[in-house]
């Protein structure tokens, strides 16, 4: 894990404890104690049980009575329900970017897409998970729904992409990382169709590759995630 910076201790450990979950640093069926993760970060315990405790109201975490804190299990067919929702609501959502968002606006992401490609082509799984999320849910701003970016940051937070270590080793993120440009462009050219059609592919890897199996039935299957 990272260390933090004594500037907003506990937003800064909210992010990356979350980070830890959805990569799988923080696994399934073992607890977690404030007050040891404080130590990993080299914080006092207030702000990271403050950030544990959010998600515990986010239903990513449970408390475990005078012992600490514990993922909530996620079932393939979790993983599934949580794939289907997020096509249904970002897919349109982006797509309708065409007609709302100004060339400016979208230009804007482009220097976090190239924050994703180069934590991509470097292994670097936090700062490629954090650009990912502000790519995403900066695009989904420019539509002006709040309620919409709420929810689909709470659906990126329930994922657990317990294969990205390995796709970064493979170098698999580094293939996925230039779609956020093909996103992009596709907007500037107000192409429907084309913002779909790579909408639609790049959240099929999160669910095809990125999230395939949960560490149990990839333990079962013997092999690391794949599509």
């Amino acid at each position: 894990m990272q260390r933090l910076q004594r500037v907003s201790l506990r937003d800064q450990a909210l992010v990356i404890v979350r980070q830890a979950i959805v990569s799988g640093e923080i696994g399934p069926n073992e607890i977690y104690s404030a007050s040891a993760l404080a130590s990993r970060l080299g914080v006092s315990n207030s702000p990271v049980r403050e950030a544990m405790l959010t998600l515990v109201n986010q239903g990513i975490l449970e408390p475990v009575r005078n012992r600490g804190f514990r993922i909530v299990p996620i079932s393939e067919h979790d993983l599934d329900e949580i794939g289907e929702m997020r096509r249904m609501l970002e897919i349109p959502g982006v797509a309708a970017l065409v007609e709302r968002a100004s060339d400016r606006d979208i230009e804007a992401l482009r220097p976090v897409a190239t924050e994703i490609e180069t934590a991509a082509r470097s292994g670097d799984i936090p700062v490629f998970l954090e650009a990912d999320r502000r790519f995403h849910l900066g695009l989904l701003e420019l539509g002006g729904n709040s309620r919409l970016v709420e929810t689909v940051a709470q659906l990126r937070d329930q994922t657990r992409l317990y294969g990205v270590s390995a796709l970064a080793e493979q170098g698999t993120l580094q293939q996925t990382a230039p779609e956020h440009f093909e996103i992009l462009d596709a907007l500037l050219a107000r192409d429907v169709a084309g913002v779909e059609e790579v909408m639609t592919r790049h959240l099929d890897h999160v669910r095809g590759e990125w999230a395939a199996r949960t560490p149990e039935s990839a333990s079962r299957a013997g092999s690391a995630p794949s599509s």
